[in-house]
């Protein structure tokens, strides 16, 4: 019973993150700034996750890719965890 608890929070809090990037992800079309109390949390949320991630690919111009790689380690973490 208690190894079922701990799966499902797990799951739970692994999908919880993958809804908040991918929110940042929507939110940087729609309000890059984050002038909303909603988009301010989003990126306070999302930043320390994105961050380290953000500094090890290469600068690809206008275009940040650590959203798509946390949305992919995320999923494979889903599954495996699933």
């Amino acid at each position: 019973m208690g190894a079922a608890f701990l799966v499902n929070f797990l799951r739970f809090l692994l999908i919880g993150l993958w809804l908040v990037i991918l929110a940042r992800l929507i939110l940087s079309w729609i309000d890059p700034g984050g002038r909303s109390r909603f988009a301010a949390f989003i990126i306070q949320t999302s930043e320390p996750i994105l961050a380290p991630i953000r500094r090890l690919l290469p600068k690809t111009g206008m275009f940040d890719f650590s959203p798509l790689i946390v949305l992919l380690v995320l999923s494979m973490l889903l599954r495996a965890v699933g």
